[in-house]
């Protein structure tokens, strides 16, 4: 699967990009068919400690999905969107097979 990965006013590190990249290929275990995912970084100035903020979008066949997570850190976010995307395309594959 190709993955965006665009950090929003700073620089992402090699390490950061390759554990989004192995997170994100495990999503086509669930859901064969994702075309591309992109995935937005941002981190947000306030005091509060989960200031991290995880957009991910995945674009399949006829829809895309888009989660959103704010946590401490960019990896646990990363873990919880991707958490939420595989029972979503679990959803949807299930879907899928009705109606066939």
């Amino acid at each position: 699967m190709k993955v965006n990965v665009n950090a929003v006013n700073f620089t992402v590190d090699k390490k950061l990009v390759d554990f989004i990249q192995q997170r994100m290929d495990k999503l086509e275990k669930y859901y064969d068919k994702i075309v591309s995912s992109d995935i937005f970084l941002k981190v947000e100035k306030t005091s509060d400690k989960e200031n991290k903020i995880v957009e991910v979008k995945i674009h399949v066949p006829g829809d895309d999905f888009l989660v959103k997570k704010q946590c401490k850190t960019f990896e646990e976010a990363i873990e919880l969107s991707a958490e939420s995307l595989e029972r979503l395309l679990v959803k949807r594959k299930e879907k899928t097979r009705t109606h066939i």
